[in-house]
């Protein structure tokens, strides 16, 4: 049997099953035991069967695909969005198809999103192009497209955490504890959430009558928050450090430790994220929750209604798209404390 003239009747023969259940397992439907999967799937290769996505699209008007396009999948962020939207995804019987880009010109981001939708998609989600002018990013027409990201400020939907929110409960956190003042590690300055943390972070000092000191530099790593660690271990005025993630605070957190000073004991820290191992660091790491299951399910939630005509898809050029923000929660561990002077 060669592949160009395998079918879906010989795929079930073969397997010993109906073409219905050859047709659920093309499909990616759950409901079908994983054995019988199994042996449909052999069978599959055995012909050298292919599903026909497009004519299966022409049939339900759909071809159960979700593209999606994200920058920098390394970071915690985004591989935790997608990760979720991938689960999310899976739910509905769908599957995805991701594209992870190195440039966040919008030229680039236009291409990526061209390049999915001649790839059977039925809608895009962006988890952060972080794209200055996100008013000249060119989208194929009628493509559903649900973003991650607050630059397109209501020209498409957007669903994302509230970055400043959790910034906030953070810094707060740490002055209710009386301490003075709160130094704070930044993220990469081409980061639109490590510049909302930021600019969270000065606003509520200000709030409270204190001059924000410098911030200091990172970029996300371990490293980085080692650096920055080791420089406030030299400062006396240093009780409480904000990191803008979890990653630059376990790398301070070492620095302390590395310089005979205690965590709390003479510096809280406070970082965002909460990965996996914060809560095991020594001692456990206070950080700020990131929603990212809840984001994955509401990006992916949003961009159905849309390719289900239950929400219009946006016209070119709209500015009144709605945006949600997914609160952030405070996780209180060991690593804060009161001042002890």
């Amino acid at each position: 049997m060669t592949p160009s003239r395998a079918s879906m009747s010989d795929v079930a023969r073969l397997a010993g099953v109906s073409g219905q259940t050859v047709s659920r397992v093309a499909n990616g439907s759950l409901n079908v035991s994983p054995g019988t999967r199994q042996r449909v799937l052999e069978a599959m290769d055995s012909v050298g069967y292919t599903p026909n996505t497009a004519a299966r699209a022409l049939r339900s008007g759909s071809f159960e695909t979700i593209g999606v396009i994200a920058h920098r999948l390394a970071r915690t962020g985004e591989s935790s969005i997608v990760e979720a939207v991938v689960q999310a995804a899976r739910g509905f019987g769908h599957t995805v198809t991701l594209l992870d880009i190195d440039s966040t010109e919008h030229e680039d981001v236009a291409e990526a999103a061209s390049r999915l939708s001649h790839q059977a998609i039925d809608g895009l989600i962006i988890i952060r192009a972080e794209i200055e002018d996100a008013g000249r990013l060119a989208l194929p027409a009628g493509l559903p497209v649900v973003v991650a990201d607050a630059t397109f400020g209501g020209r498409l939907p957007m669903v994302g955490a509230d970055h400043a929110g959790g910034a906030r409960a953070a810094v707060t956190h740490l002055l209710d504890l009386g301490h003075r003042t709160v130094h704070h590690v930044a993220g990469p300055a081409d980061s639109i959430p490590a510049r909302a943390r930021l600019q969270a972070w000065r606003e509520v000092l200000e709030e409270r009558g204190i001059t924000p000191p410098a911030p200091i530099q990172g970029d996300w790593t371990a490293e980085s928050g080692r650096a920055a660690g080791a420089e406030l271990a030299t400062r006396d005025d240093a009780t409480a450090v904000f990191c803008a993630n979890d990653e630059m605070a376990a790398g301070l957190m070492l620095a302390c430790t590395e310089a005979g000073r205690s965590v709390p004991g003479d510096l809280s820290v406070v970082g965002f994220d909460d990965i996996p191992l914060a809560g095991y660091l020594c001692p456990p790491l206070t950080t700020v929750r990131q929603p990212f299951e809840e984001l994955g399910r509401r990006l992916v939630d949003e961009l159905r209604a849309r390719i289900s005509g239950v929400t219009p898809v946006a016209g070119a050029g709209s500015t009144d798209e709605p945006a949600a923000l997914v609160p952030c929660e405070l996780v209180l561990r060991s690593s804060t404390a009161p001042p002890h002077r």
